[in-house]
């Protein structure tokens, strides 16, 4: 038997009533006779074509069209795994066939759920990006998938609690949003209702009796001021349907959540809808309503003047009607009412047609998708695609204006420069402040409805890394991060480019190798070009010893006995001087290097005759050499350094960046690559300011050496400034 459901349709003539599968369907030939068929060649298969039955219920009253129906009468039995489409392509339309593949396609948008912990993998992006690309598409495989998440909700019923839960939170977060981005009213509405039943039970029970106890009464109250109300704008000449608007359980609790009101004191509020036929008779009505009954200015909305980020469109109020209680009355068109309840639905049969050009909501929303779409060539990584789909389908909005009046739609904590990067990545990257209705706020403004943002900007101007630290509340959408993050990825890869590049030539030289002679190497690193395993070996991601070792010709017998005879000869050929300094015209001299400044082989360096401790070796710019040699001139002596150094010497560095999880990880890979001898390291954080310190003690051979530990360390993400500094001993 088929499962009789009441319907959702929000609307007078459909109220309480039961309808059959099919009744709503203007042309029920087709799925008839479709149904027959497969009841013949799927005779086991009772309980999917019930389904499929179910889901030309739900989306019948939508007013679409009949291959939309078809499509969703064998949805149930492909999901089975029971039906071929590619043997379907004999029979049925080719794109009934498309639709179907659509659809299951639009399973891939449960995935998002899943996002909420850990980062995504390629596989789960690419599904994500399929079904960007169906709903693009066919805006219909959304409307089939919608109303198979209702059937399913349905299902789990009287499955075990956790079952319940985790479907009631898939839609809720996940398909609900969607139906409410996208318009569809009706669907919307059944997705929370139900979901809110199983995710918080006892809540609903109680909303549910309290509304059933007071039902009679506020029926009765509802009729008489419907009546009252009909009969006052019919005196007036307009045109009009009023009827009592349902209360959804779950809109109750949101509103309770919302102004923090008890039971009692949202009971009271009735809800009256007035249907006129044109706009000017919305608000001729509206004047009725007001001068019949006084209004609450606090609870007066126009969504016709300005409509809600998806495209919704009425005028709310309330009013103290008869015996002083209050009454919520929302007045729209019949055509405001249609996008309302049907979204993109309504504005399927009129996209063929010659009304196409004043219906704009469904092309809006179809816009929407593919601007959607296109936003993830702007993304650095994969995962800044799903965040940036929750941010647009499952946030609030917010609505601002350029200087030009052009409205912009961007996610409810936005900033001065999410708006910037929003109108173009440039416009972002030269930004140095922005005007809001003319008077200059910070970049951490968060920005409000109505507000007219104009962008300051400078031709040298750069984006600054700090940018990118969420807890400094510059940036909140995922899409300006990106585009911050790619810029600096792509400086980044300039200066590891030419790191990378010299690296490999200086060592390349060794072996009679030319740096294009490490095209043969790409394949082996993992790498799509010459360019990226230069970026690479420039960021340390791969090893310089490991491509040279890879690249050099093989070493023969002769040549192995060779190079052992000459490591032989040099261990047996006398001692180099034991000293790296030498001192000009003299010879023998007791020599230290002085702990104020800490030099370094390749450094210059100036000699101070101590007394008793011989010659102390300062670097040639250290304040405590000229200090005293401002005191004793006459001790100055020139030295320099020998050229042979074996021994090793200590310096310290101060890294100041940014605060993040990774941060003390990334600099010890750094230093690990570049075999670095680490003899201290010390760090401190600043949860304020959110930077962090930390303090290395190096042991190295020469200024060179640690040259390139800086370069390297510079490149690490967050890191602001590296300085070279002298510890006390």
């Amino acid at each position: 038997m088929v499962h009789v459901r009441s319907t959702h349709v929000d609307d007078p003539k459909y109220k309480d009533s039961e309808q059959h599968w099919l009744n709503a369907v203007s042309d029920p030939e087709p799925l008839e006779s479709t149904l027959e068929q497969l009841k013949q060649q799927f005779p086991k298969e009772e309980a999917a074509l019930l389904k499929g039955q179910e889901m030309v219920e739900i989306l019948a009253p939508l007013k679409l069209d009949a291959e939309s129906l078809l499509a969703a009468l064998y949805m149930p039995l492909l999901e089975a795994g029971k039906l071929d489409l590619d043997k379907l392509n004999g029979k049925q339309s080719k794109t009934l066939v498309v639709l179907l593949r659509n659809v299951q396609q639009m399973q891939s948008i449960g995935d998002l759920q899943h996002f909420q912990h850990g980062q995504p993998d390629g596989g789960q992006i690419d599904n994500v990006r399929r079904m960007l690309l169906s709903m693009v598409e066919d805006v219909r495989a959304v409307l089939i998938k919608l109303a198979e998440r209702i059937c399913y909700l349905r299902e789990v019923k009287k499955a075990d609690e956790e079952t319940r839960v985790l479907a009631a939170k898939e839609c809720a977060e996940i398909y609900a949003p969607l139906a409410n981005r996208l318009g569809i009213g009706q669907l919307k509405w059944e997705l929370e209702d139900i979901s809110f039943r199983y995710l918080h039970p006892n809540t609903y029970k109680t909303i549910a009796k309290r509304l059933h106890e007071r039902r009679t009464d506020r029926e009765q109250y509802i009729d008489n001021f419907v009546s009252e109300l009909q009969n006052a704008l019919r005196q007036q000449g307009i045109d009009a349907d009023v009827y009592g608007r349902p209360k959804h359980i779950y809109s109750i609790w949101r509103k309770m959540q919302k102004k923090h009101l008890q039971f009692d004191q949202l009971f009271d509020i009735r809800a009256v809808r007035i249907l006129t036929h044109n706009l000017k008779d919305c608000y001729a009505a509206l004047g009725v309503v007001h001068s019949r009954w006084r209004h609450i200015a606090s609870e007066f909305d126009d969504y016709v003047a300005t409509p809600k980020p998806n495209g919704y469109q009425s005028i709310h109020t309330v009013v103290i009607g008869p015996e002083h209680k209050n009454v919520e009355i929302q007045i729209r068109s019949h055509d405001m009412h249609d996008d309302a309840e049907l979204g993109v639905a309504a504005h399927w049969m009129y996209k063929e047609g010659a009304s196409a050009g004043k219906r704009h909501g469904f092309e809006d929303k179809i816009a929407w998708l593919r601007k959607l779409l296109a936003w993830h060539e702007d993304m650095a990584g994969s995962e800044t695609l799903v965040d940036e789909i929750r941010s647009q389908v499952f946030e609030d909005r917010v609505y601002v204006f350029t200087p030009k009046g052009e409205v912009v739609d961007l996610p409810m904590g936005s900033t001065p420069l999410d708006f910037a990067y929003y109108i173009h990545s440039q416009v972002g990257h030269k930004c140095i402040g922005a005007k809001i209705d003319g008077r200059i706020v910070p970049f951490t403004y968060q920005l409000q409805n109505g507000d007219r943002v104009e962008i300051l900007t400078q031709k040298n101007a750069q984006p600054r890394r700090d940018w990118l630290n969420p807890q400094l509340g510059y940036l909140h959408s995922s899409r300006a991060r990106a585009k911050v993050h790619t810029y600096f990825k792509k400086e980044d890869r300039e200066k590891n480019l030419q790191a990378g590049k010299e690296l490999l030539e200086n060592e390349l030289q060794k072996h009679q190798l030319h740096v294009q002679d490490a095209s043969k190497a790409v394949g082996r690193f993992n790498v799509p070009t010459l360019d990226d395993l230069l970026a690479a070996i420039g960021a340390g991601d791969v090893r310089l010893h490991q491509v040279v070792n890879f690249l050099k010709p093989q070493e023969t017998e002769v040549e192995k006995v060779e190079r052992l005879t000459k490591r032989r000869k040099a261990k047996q050929s006398p001692k180099t001087p034991k000293s790296d300094v030498t001192v000009e015209g003299i010879g023998n001299l007791m020599m230290h290097f002085a702990n104020c400044c800490e030099p370094l082989p390749g450094e210059p360096i100036t000699g101070f005759i101590t007394q008793g401790r011989g010659v102390s070796v300062h670097h040639r710019d250290c304040d405590q050499l000229t200090h005293l040699l401002h005191q004793h001139p006459e001790r100055g002596i020139e030295v320099s350094w020998s050229g042979h150094s074996k021994q090793e010497y200590r310096a310290s560095l101060r890294v100041s960046a940014l605060d993040r999880n990774g941060l003390l990880h990334d600099i010890t890979s750094v230093l690990s690559n570049e075999k670095a001898a680490v003899a201290q390291m010390d760090s401190e954080s600043d949860a304020q300011s959110q930077s962090a310190t930390v303090v290395l003690t190096l042991t190295v051979k020469d200024s060179d050496a640690l040259s390139r530990i800086m370069d390297r360390l510079r490149q690490v993400h967050g890191v602001e400034q590296i300085q070279r500094i002298t510890l006390k001993h």
